[in-house]
């Protein structure tokens, strides 16, 4: 599967980078299926240098923070007000419980029906597997202030991990385990921030990864525009160490190969 970075800004959108949104492809032998995870503030207008937002089957949302599902309210006006007229099905949107409502509030104005016509909600579920094409995604409770979810996807064999927003939990070794590639959360500077249950730092992702085992590659994501990355690498860095064994940094329009 591929994974292209839309947005990774921790928190909120940067100057260099829309907040939170990945895109994840892959072929099932008849057509090229396509599933967007998480949809930040500025994520949308991003999105389409990569793909018409109305060729998505899915999207996925970690959670209910505004930088990680804030631009959903402009893709239903891509699906609800567009010229070539009404798309022939909903877009399956998965999230924590109470999203049709959540973001129903943010579009002022809109009738008692909501966002439903364009978007079918439908609520994750803790260690459920959610099936979309080719893709299987196993979603993770993980530790944040409100209901969170981090993503285990696979694909032809390949894993992905993406963390979303969590601190160091118990279900990130079952989120992380063996995967080719995991994606992670490192908001939080190693003796500057000191807040727990929110975020991870690198040095706590990496030892998650770590602790997971059989680990491909760390990328960490959702740093802050008011972090010095490189810090956040070398915290990684100090923790996955190894031959061969580079602590990667998420940028915005990068694509792995997964």
């Amino acid at each position: 599967m591929r994974l292209t970075v839309v947005g990774c800004s921790g928190s909120f959108a940067g100057p260099a980078s829309p907040a939170s949104c990945y895109l994840l492809s892959a072929d099932d032998g008849q057509r090229t299926w396509r599933v967007a995870l998480d949809l930040g503030n500025g994520a949308l207008g991003a999105l389409q240098r990569h793909v018409d937002p109305a060729s998505l089957d899915a999207l996925l949302l970690t959670h209910l923070h505004p930088d990680h599902c804030m631009d959903v309210t402009g893709l239903y006006v891509t699906r609800r007000y567009r010229p070539q007229g009404p798309l022939p099905t909903r877009l399956p949107v998965y999230g924590p419980a109470g999203t049709a409502d959540r973001l129903a509030a943010a579009y002022e104005g809109i009738d008692d029906v909501g966002m439903t016509r364009e978007l079918d909600f439908r609520r994750l579920s803790d260690t459920i597997p959610v099936h979309i094409g080719p893709f299987v995604i196993t979603p993770y409770r993980v530790n944040h202030p409100v209901e969170a979810y981090g993503f285990r996807v696979e694909s032809g064999g390949r894993v992905l991990a993406y963390t979303g927003d969590t601190d160091a939990c118990p279900a990130l070794t079952r989120l992380m385990r063996d995967a080719d590639l995991v994606l992670a959360d490192s908001a939080f500077v190693d003796g500057r921030d000191h807040i727990p249950d929110i975020h991870l730092s690198g040095s706590r992702a990496a030892q998650a990864a770590v602790d997971a085992g059989g680990v491909g590659r760390l990328v960490l994501t959702h740093i802050p525009a008011w972090n010095d990355p490189e810090v956040c690498r070398a915290q990684a860095a100090a923790v996955w160490c190894g031959e061969g064994r580079e602590v990667e940094l998420a940028e915005p329009d990068a694509i792995y190969e997964v």
